[in-house]
């Protein structure tokens, strides 16, 4: 299983709005800038982090985001669903519309594929920004 960029980056977005929240909204050139993105390609993430209700834009001159919810209530796995859609390896073990083949029923590896999707999303719903700012501290 490999995320795409969205998931990648759109956490990395989300750990720097958390790393750098404040009174002020952070810009998305101060956060393309920390993390090596594009500015262009992180406005299209962030619009879909807002759609999702994990960040609110800020207008204006010294506009910007900041983070919808307190780091300690958005979890990894809210992040990797709004970016990335519902968690599974393979569509027949989709958390959410899993699509169903002809030999459903009898594929013993879908089991497989069950137990791994439960083990994922065990672990990214249990992560929340806010203990990744703390394990970050932990390593400075």
């Amino acid at each position: 299983m490999r995320l795409s960029t969205k998931g990648r980056y759109g956490l990395k977005a989300m750990f720097d709005l958390t790393v750098n929240n404040g009174s002020e909204p952070i810009s998305l050139n101060n956060i393309a800038k920390r993390q090596d993105i594009s500015e262009h390609y992180l406005e299209q993430l962030m619009a879909i982090l807002r759609k999702s209700g994990l960040v609110q834009s800020v207008r204006g001159a010294y506009g910007g985001y900041i983070l919808a919810r307190k780091p300690s209530e958005i979890t990894v796995g809210d992040i990797l669903r709004a970016l990335e859609g519902p968690i599974g390896l393979v569509d027949c073990v989709l958390e959410k519309d899993a699509v169903e083949c002809m030999k459903y029923q009898d594929c013993i590896t879908r089991i497989v594929w069950e137990k791994i999707r439960d083990s994922i999303i065990e672990t990214i719903d249990s992560i929340t920004l806010q203990n990744m700012y703390d394990e970050s501290r932990k390593h400075k």
